[in-house]
């Protein structure tokens, strides 16, 4: 009796598990199908758009464009070395000259959130270059934002002090020794410090770096060109500096830069505000009028975005963040044909700019 109740148990299992179950319809995801589109979209009309810059210029560098963590557009072109022909690749490092300023600005917010300075505080109060007499009103902010009437060290101010903007390197060589002197580290050690903490492993300054793959800079075109000679040590020279024109970035490491600062993962939201905040007004020889907040320029119109261009002989770059669908464009190029002058250099990078703009602008 046990034998049959325990076959007909069996039996009744097997048939019920050969049966046919009906699959489980899924919800159809509409959001994320139409996001999807969108996103083959932006990828065809950036590729299309930027392509038709590189052909048109025969430009020698990189750009990339994201979305948030999403490539959208990526090319490399040209040489990084023209003398062996090296071509430039997703590991080239470039120098981004003044794009540096927007890192030594977050050095000193950093020392703010630390309690170790405040932004009104007198500069001349941590940076023995400042004190004398004529400098002894210029702020730590004034320095941030090109309105202390500076313009290099030991010469008479331009302007009162608040009253105007100067875009002054030596400004931004007065904070980095202000970083020096608060922290009790060099310059360079903050910065490596910095670029370690955000996760930006290819990236340095002129003076300390040590690694491979850099973009040999030159003057000329891609038919001919000379090189600059020591770089990038030469950005440490007097005439740049590098907390004003003297990190080395890449295209990945940049984008890495733009979400974790703007997400506030570096600096805290309220001081992040301070950064994006417009405190004065920029006349760009090349972008044109722009506001500038604490070592970022920005466009409060429509598409809101904040960016940097550098330049350093032969190095043209622009980093642009657009915050309201996390968008970064990124152009960096290692050769520019200074006898036409840098109009003609960042000729490529309005460009893209300005498709960048349009593009965002029917989001």
């Amino acid at each position: 009796m046990l034998k049959k109740s325990l076959l007909f148990s069996l039996l009744f299992l097997l048939l019920f598990s050969c049966q046919k179950t009906e699959p489980t319809q899924q919800p159809v995801n509409k959001k994320a199908i139409a996001d999807s589109a969108v996103l083959i979209f932006q990828k065809k009309l950036y590729t299309t758009q930027i392509d038709s810059v590189f052909n048109r210029y025969n430009f020698n560098g990189s750009v990339a464009v994201f979305k948030d963590n999403t490539e959208l557009y990526r090319r490399n072109n040209g040489f990084s070395n023209f003398e062996n022909k090296t071509e430039i690749n997703d590991s080239t490092v470039f120098s981004i000259a003044s794009i540096s300023k927007q890192f030594t600005a977050v050095l000193i917010l950093l020392q703010m959130e630390q309690g170790k300075l405040n932004l009104n505080d007198k500069a001349s109060k941590y940076c023995k270059e400042l004190q004398k007499k004529e400098y002894e009103n210029i702020t730590i902010k004034q320095l941030l934002n090109h309105t202390s009437g500076l313009n290099n060290f030991g010469e008479k101010l331009l302007f009162k002090s608040g009253s105007g903007f100067n875009y002054s390197n030596d400004g931004f060589n007065a904070l980095g020794k202000i970083v020096e002197t608060v922290s009790g580290k060099s310059f360079d050690d903050n910065m490596l410090e910095l670029l370690k903490k955000t996760g930006m492993k290819n990236s340095s300054t002129g003076a300390v770096f040590k690694g491979e793959n850099f973009a040999k800079t030159y003057v000329g075109n891609s038919k001919s060109q000379k090189v600059v000679e020591n770089m990038p040590k030469r950005l440490g020279n007097k005439e740049i500096g590098i907390p004003a024109g003297g990190v080395l970035s890449t295209i990945d490491d940049l984008h890495t830069w733009n979400n974790a600062l703007y997400s506030g993962k570096i600096i805290k939201t309220e001081t992040l505000k301070k950064f994006m905040a417009k405190s004065t007004e920029r006349q760009h020889p090349i972008l044109g009028t722009m506001g500038y907040g604490l070592g970022i320029m920005m466009n409060d119109n429509k598409p809101v975005s904040y960016f940097h261009s550098g330049y350093v002989k032969g190095a043209p770059s622009l980093n642009i963040y657009y915050p309201e669908t996390k968008t970064s464009v990124i152009i960096l190029s290692n050769i520019a044909d200074e006898e036409k002058g840098k109009s003609a250099a960042f000729r490529p990078h309005l460009k893209i700019k300005e498709i960048a703009d349009i593009l965002e602008n029917i989001n």
